[in-house]
């Protein structure tokens, strides 16, 4: 059985997005390449047992085991050796994208303390979007239990819309809780009056 982002991304966002670009071919409409999960951990340096909890909560949050990613060179500063373990990623695709989109979006979003939406300026001008997690605890596959440390992750959403605009679009269409220009604005406006006050 197809995911339920996936028939609903057929079924509601397709002709929504012809609708609202005009496309003159069913094919032309963007939609969801992947969807790539890294959690970089800096202090694996000094504890290399973080990075198999990472590894392994990962892999429960995404349902795919992870690739450890090693350093590319060596930086004395941060005591880095070249082809040290320092993260794990994870590229998903097909049915397991549309599902992990699925509850992202849908459970572990609103879960996120004072979560007022995502923001719209994280897009690089080529119609993929990052967002990033503080915590994994918002998923509800991790165990608070046997959390030793929190560990934030970037999430990177690729599409193949040509612009931002449609990439905006069809993330929106799909359940993409973004933050509105108003509540931006009042954000803002909080914090510099906790910082003048």
């Amino acid at each position: 059985m197809a995911p339920r982002i996936k028939e609903r991304y057929q079924k509601e966002v397709v002709p929504a997005l012809v609708k609202e670009f005009s496309y003159t071919n069913a094919n032309a409409v963007p939609r969801l390449r992947k969807i790539v999960v890294n959690m970089g951990l800096g202090e694996a340096i000094q504890n290399a047992k973080l990075l198999d909890s990472a590894a392994q909560e990962l892999g429960q949050i995404t349902g795919q085991k992870p690739v450890i990613t090693r350093a590319r060179k060596s930086i004395a500063n941060f005591k880095l050796r070249k082809n040290m373990p320092i993260g794990a990623v994870v590229t998903l695709r097909g049915d397991r994208m549309y599902e992990f989109f699925d509850r992202l979006t849908n459970v572990a979003m609103p879960r996120v303390r004072d979560f007022r939406g995502v923001s719209t300026r994280a897009f690089d001008g080529r119609g993929n979007y990052t967002l990033g997690l503080r915590d994994q605890l918002v998923f509800p596959e991790i165990d608070y239990a046997k959390v030793d440390k929190t560990k934030g992750m970037n999430i990177t959403i690729v599409t193949d819309a040509k612009t931002d605009a449609e990439a905006m679009a069809l993330l929106r269409h799909m359940g993409m809780p973004f933050r509105s220009e108003a509540v931006r604005r009042q954000a803002v406006v909080q914090a510099s009056e906790k910082a003048g006050g």
